[in-house]
């Protein structure tokens, strides 16, 4: 059956904002839907309020509406335009629940909207507790005993009848919001009355947990003709009893039989097929007795989920690509495979490869939070490795977590007390993983293991490998020494150079050299979708060991960009939208342009963005076997957040070419002290300030520049360990503690400037010329970190004097700093004086808002300009401002209780939205002003 030739028009609704358990996924899912439909010749519109994702940009949707996601808003867009039809299955549970919402006030009908890909009974089936449960019975599928409860009366009846332990499952929820496992009755009561306040129809099902089970998650497509293919297998190496989302996860699986494979398929496509009138991606979720192999169904998604990203980077497969055009009427076997683009879209794709994800926690963020692990999702981000088995994948999941881990274990950050590691195991948390690895080493055998963590002994065999690697090699006091046969074998399963030199006690330097001198070098696989049975068209590389290498350098100049790797709190979204940016930039000046990255939720790491994409980590022994593979004209650091900025400094000891700003001068503006000198210099006031090598130091100057002070160390992101301190003792306490975490790092310590105003500028320079893309008045003060600020652009209360004042400080720090490209600078104003807080010389996060906000693609002019291409007269930048635009952050307290949530130099939101307003006297502004007057009067 071909597409239905009566859609013109498609509406897709987006997630919103940023927030724990529905981050960027959703954004790459929508963004693909979207490319995907244009290929068809549809319009696209699309309604999300999230301003740092590609997904809202021109480059994506034929209309873009950066509009709250609420009925009143999608009215707005069915007055303005003609729309046939809307798709709510890329935006997560936010646009299933909006979708519902708008459905029960009637305005599809009144409209004469379809929707497609799935229909309201398919949604209420899925998302309603009961209705759910009771589908499955009737169909022949297991479930665990359970009971429905809308009141707090029935919700104790129900546990009575169950027993202990217990699970509490809210209905329209996302992320595990409000549930949570129960094993002990006085628990009882608070868990259940949090799950009904969770739930918007105040329901929960109370079931048995099934605690210790195994857990796996099925992807799949279903189309028109009632075709089903599974497209790719997860399983849990966490058992049941952790939200999948928080749970390190592999594919394929590893330690299911056959039997209990075709069982669970067999199962998933009855299910799939039950469901009505739904067509696209759906995962599927099963929990198994580990002893007798039973399967009972957890949940289905009838959308592409948070796994669905995941699947698609795992296998190659584009599943809310091909969703988006089976929700058009094109069946599964009408479609081409888009790696092989010979072969056909109805296939089940096969790899000869290993994927581990390992979720990022930001748990740092939130002193005294609950950091152990249970239904309620509470990672920021994840990271995805490839390895030729499940040693090296594991491995590089370590390395790209961007938390100073050079692998699992070896690396100086072990626990050396066995009481502390069972501890630790007894209770799931973040770094249960890197506790396993010590529990072996200390000696704690795997049965007791296995019987603290209920983690599938296959696995905890795999790990206890580690250890015997490491025992013989011990034996060697130089790399030299390690025979070529084993010095491969270790880096065959993910060692890295770090960890070799940590565990004979040299430098790593010396390992890289020994390696290079025996000749073991990594070599590329090609991410295939098919092990290699097709010749695939997809420039989509992983590293492994390996004899042959697939991935041929062309003959054309190129560029290398650097990915922000996995999402945390300070580190978003944005900069997944500046490397697309980039991208695209860096093809249409000539160059080939390379992606380097390893989060699978972006689109920056989507297989046919860039001209080659290495799903590698973003970890210096990685890349510089990539560089010297592809001998690159130089490498873009700007783009990827701090994560690429920290790489400059090797890049330019190793004389690899950096484009656009200089090492020495990205150096200048993050080193705290160095910057400060240089703002003298320059004749910029700033706040008083010093820089404090040990804790004695650091009071002198405190008593010496004036409490309150700020106290921060250089080189961090999103105001990591910056604190606002009162008296000596705090002083002492916080310098403690930087020192601790970041030893080698210097303290800077400068006057806090009180009841200040803070704004910032984003500015392009191309060592002649500037262009002020924005200036950003906060709404909160100084004090409140940008990220977690509300900010308007163009400014509001500043004087014209103030304004000029900046931009007149912002040119003299760009030539100052000879800015090749990108750069923000913050301020902060105090009785009519301007000083300068910081400068950025690279992309922000509210890069991407400004270019949102005033409809000017800023991100290709910076990459232009960068290249050395293009100077700034070349474009005709006409920006287009519509009244006010306001950055408002969003947080995800819900998922902390009970911690500080008072806002402060460190960044805690997770997100943000874009409201756009005409004047000043719009009630919105009126009520963030006053929240503004409440922090000046405290």
């Amino acid at each position: 059956m071909p597409k239905d030739n009566t859609i013109k028009s498609v509406l897709i609704i987006g997630s919103g904002p940023i927030i724990i358990g529905q981050a960027c996924e959703f954004d790459y899912s929508g963004s693909q839907a979207s490319r995907s439909l244009r290929e068809e010749g549809i319009e696209v519109s699309l309604i999300n309020s999230n301003p740092a994702t590609i997904m809202t940009d021109p480059v994506t949707a034929d209309n873009v509406y950066l509009l709250p996601l609420t009925v009143e808003s999608i009215v707005q867009i069915l007055e303005e335009r003609k729309i046939d039809a809307v798709l709510p299955t890329m935006g997560g549970q936010t646009a299933l629940n909006l979708a519902i919402e708008a459905d029960k006030m009637g305005v599809w009908d009144k409209y004469g909207v379809r929707m497609i890909g799935v229909d309201i009974a398919a949604i209420e089936l899925t998302e309603n507790r009961e209705a759910f449960r009771q589908h499955m019975i009737d169909i022949g599928l297991d479930v665990a005993p359970s009971f429905i409860a809308n009141s707090f009366l029935e919700g104790k009846e129900a546990a009575q009848k169950i027993g202990f332990p217990l699970v509490i499952r809210p209905s329209y929820t996302l992320g595990g919001t409000g549930g949570g496992f129960v094993h002990k009755e006085e628990e009882f009561d608070a868990a259940l009355r949090r799950g009904l306040n969770a739930s918007p129809t105040h329901e929960v099902l109370v079931e048995k947990a099934v605690l210790g089970w195994k857990e796996f998650e099925l992807e799949l497509l279903r189309d028109k003709n009632d075709s089903v293919v599974i497209i790719c297998t997860v399983e849990n190496f966490d058992p049941m009893g952790i939200h999948t989302g928080d749970s390190i996860t592999v594919a394929p699986a590893m330690t299911l039989s056959d039997t209990a494979y075709q069982d669970m398929r067999d199962q998933a496509i009855l299910a799939m097929r039950s469901l009505g009138n739904f067509s696209g991606g759906c995962n599927i979720q099963f929990a198994q007795d580990p002893v007798t192999e039973k399967l009972i169904v957890i949940e289905i998604n009838p959308r592409v989920s948070r796994s669905s990203a995941l699947a698609s980077k795992a296998t190659g497969y584009p599943i809310a690509k091909i969703s988006a055009k089976l929700a058009l009427g094109y069946h599964l076997d009408e479609l081409k495979n888009q790696i092989t683009k010979t072969t056909s879209a109805f296939f089940e794709p096969t790899l000869d490869y290993v994927i581990v994800k390992m979720p990022r926690w930001n748990f740092d963020k939130f002193p005294g939070s609950d950091t152990s692990l249970g239904l309620q999702m509470k990672s920021v981000g994840e990271v995805m490795a490839i390895g030729r088995n499940f040693l090296e994948a594991l491995q590089k999941a370590c390395q790209s977590l961007e938390n100073g881990r050079k692998g699992l274990g070896s690396d100086i950050k072990e626990w050396i007390k066995v009481e502390d590691v069972l501890a630790r195991l007894e209770v799931a948390s973040d770094d249960r993983i890197f506790r396993i690895k010590d529990a072996i080493r200390l000696g704690v055998p795997l049965q007791t293991i296995q019987k603290l963590t209920k983690i599938d002994p296959w696995f905890l065999k795999q790990i206890k490998r580690l250890e015997k690697y490491e025992l013989q090699l011990n034996r060697y006091n130089v790399p030299e020494d390690i025979p070529v046969d084993f010095f491969r074998e270790l880096k065959e399963v993910g060692y890295s150079d770090a960890q070799i030199a940590w565990t004979i006690r040299v430098k790593e330097e010396e390992v890289t050299a020994a390696r290079k001198k025996l000749n073991i070098r990594r070599t590329y696989k090609m991410v295939d979708t098919c092990a290699a049975e097709f010749e695939a068209k997809t420039p989509y590389y992983y590293s492994t060991f390996d004899s042959e290498n697939e991935s041929i350098p062309s003959d054309r100049k190129k560029i290398i960009v650097l990915g922000s790797g996995p999402n945390r709190i300070g580190q978003g979204i944005e900069f997944d939208y500046c490397c697309v940016h980039g991208l695209l930039a860096i093809k249409e000046a000539g160059y080939e342009a390379i992606m380097v990255n390893c989060n699978p939720e972006t689109v920056s790491t989507d297989f046919d963005m860039a001209d080659k994409l290495y799903f590698e980590p973003v970890f210096w022994e990685h890349l510089e076997e990539i560089i010297e593979l592809e001998k690159p004209e130089g490498v873009i650091v700007q783009l990827g957040g701090q994560t690429a900025l920290k790489l400059a400094e090797t890049l330019h000891k190793k004389g690899i070419k950096i484009i656009g700003t200089s090492f020495a001068n990205m150096d200048l503006a993050e080193d705290r002290g160095a910057f400060s000198d240089l703002l003298k210099e320059l004749e910029i006031p700033y706040p008083d300030y010093g820089v404090a090598d040990d804790v004695d130091e650091a009071i002198r100057i405190a008593n010496k520049v004036g409490y309150p002070v700020l106290v921060r160390p250089s080189y961090v992101l999103g105001g990591q360990s910056m604190r606002i301190v009162i008296n000596d003792q705090e002083v002492e306490r916080h310098v403690l503690s930087i020192f601790k975490h970041m030893p080698e790092n210097k303290v800077l310590i400068d006057h806090f400037l009180d009841r200040a105003k803070e704004a910032e500028i984003d500015a392009i320079f191309d060592g002649e010329d500037i262009h002020i893309m924005g200036i950003m008045e906060h709404i909160e003060p100084a004090g409140i970190h940008s990220g977690d600020s509300s900010a308007v652009l163009p400014t509001y209360s500043l004087s014209v004097d103030a304004v000029a004042t900046m931009v007149e400080h912002a040119e003299k720090l760009a030539r100052a700093l000879n800015i090749r490209g990108l750069i923000n600078i913050q301020f902060a104003i105090k009785d009519n004086h301007v000083y300068v807080i910081e400068a950025n010389p690279r992309a922000s996060r509210t890069t991407p808002f400004i270019a949102k906000a005033y409809k000017v693609p800023y991100l290709k002019i910076a990459t232009l300009v960068m290249l050395g291409t293009h100077k700034l007269k070349d474009f005709d930048i006409k920006p287009q401002p519509s009244g006010f635009a306001i950055k408002v952050p969003v947080f995800s307290f819900d998922k902390f209780p009970n911690v500080d949530k008072q806002l402060g130099p460190e960044m805690k939101s997770t997100g943000e939205e874009i409201r756009y307003i005409r004047d000043l006297s719009d009630p919105f502004f009126r009520e963030l002003d006053r929240n503004r007057s409440m922090y000046l009067t405290r």
